[in-house]
């Protein structure tokens, strides 16, 4: 039967499937990324790992996998194939598509950004399917988003397209690892309405889905914690849409798994700011914690149907 392989790769843990040609998963896998044991570990791993994956589709589905895709935090660049840059990993300038096309035989390989990657998976079969003009936002440590066009998603010059999160929606703000002070990510980013509900609660433990919960249950505090992210949010949300007029505007991400407790005061919130613009239709991800693999199983899929590989991006 003929697949590819997906592989999704995180601070963490990799997730990874083999997809066939109509999008079925045939196969699913989760590995731990080994990141502990440094950057060069990191990277055997999900070569191995890959290996692994082809050896089962050769076993089990008759033949090997016919291209793989690879999604990867920090910065990338899917024209070259390079993982430039990953503070969590440990990387710089490592040639990962041709290192994983090498292991795997000299298939196709197609390297994207991990957000990116995602955003094109909810644009063309998530929550933005037919869509022309689609913005993922993804809510989780940090804030990053995906500009999708017309079925794929735009990297920038430089490969720094999407990085809603570091808009300065507070000048003279609070700072921020980037070297500005204001990022919209230390506000309505998952880590940072933790931070502020701990420290409302005076629970150092406290996190984004406990303040959530204490929204939801009528916490005064927290409320005011959530109001606040909430704002912050829908003011880097309307910069992006006056930029960009998207048609459709996809928030994931952990935050976004609070539902209607985010989705009803921020879209509230997002067209209290509204003048001229054109209010997109404002709509949870749908495709969750898959939507990495699934995108990385489509950038393997476009390398087989594209007649120039370079025209295959994220």
């Amino acid at each position: 039967m003929e697949h590819v392989i997906a592989l999704d790769v995180g601070g963490t843990g990799m997730k990874a499937a083999l997809v066939g040609a109509d999008g079925t998963l045939l196969h699913r896998a989760r590995r731990a990324t080994a990141r502990e044991r440094g950057p060069d570990a990191a990277a055997a791993g999900i070569l191995d790992f890959a290996a692994d994956l082809r050896a089962h589709g050769a076993e089990h589905l008759g033949e090997p996998a016919s291209a793989a895709g690879l999604a990867v935090p920090g910065i990338v660049d899917e024209t070259r194939g390079v993982a430039v840059y990953s503070a969590n990993l440990g990387w710089r300038d490592l040639p990962l598509r041709s290192l994983l096309a090498k292991r795997l035989g000299g298939i196709p390989v197609a390297l994207g950004h991990d957000v990116r990657t995602g955003g094109l998976a909810e644009g063309r079969i998530g929550a933005g399917r037919g869509a022309d003009r689609f913005l993922f936002v993804a809510l989780g440590t940090g804030i990053a988003g995906a500009i999708g066009i017309d079925g794929r998603v735009e990297a920038g010059a430089h490969g720094f397209a999407g990085e809603i999160g570091h808009i300065v929606v507070r000048p003279g703000g609070a700072p921020c690892p980037c070297g500005q002070r204001g990022c919209l990510e230390r506000y309505a980013s998952a880590a940072a309405v933790g931070e502020a509900w701990a420290a409302a609660c005076g629970d150092p433990g406290a996190d984004a889905a406990h303040c959530a919960r204490a929204v939801a249950s009528g916490d005064v505090r927290a409320r005011k914690v959530w109001q606040e992210a909430v704002e912050a949010l829908a003011d880097g949300l309307v910069t992006a849409l006056t930029l960009l007029d998207p048609r459709t505007l996809i928030i994931g991400g952990g935050l976004a798994e609070a539902g209607e407790t985010l989705f009803t005061p921020l879209r509230e919130a997002v067209l209290r700011r509204v003048t001229f613009q054109k209010l997109p239709s404002l709509v949870p991800a749908a495709l969750g914690d898959t939507a990495g693999c699934l995108g990385a199983g489509l950038l393997a899929r476009d390398l087989l149907t594209a007649t120039d590989p370079s025209e295959v991006t994220t």
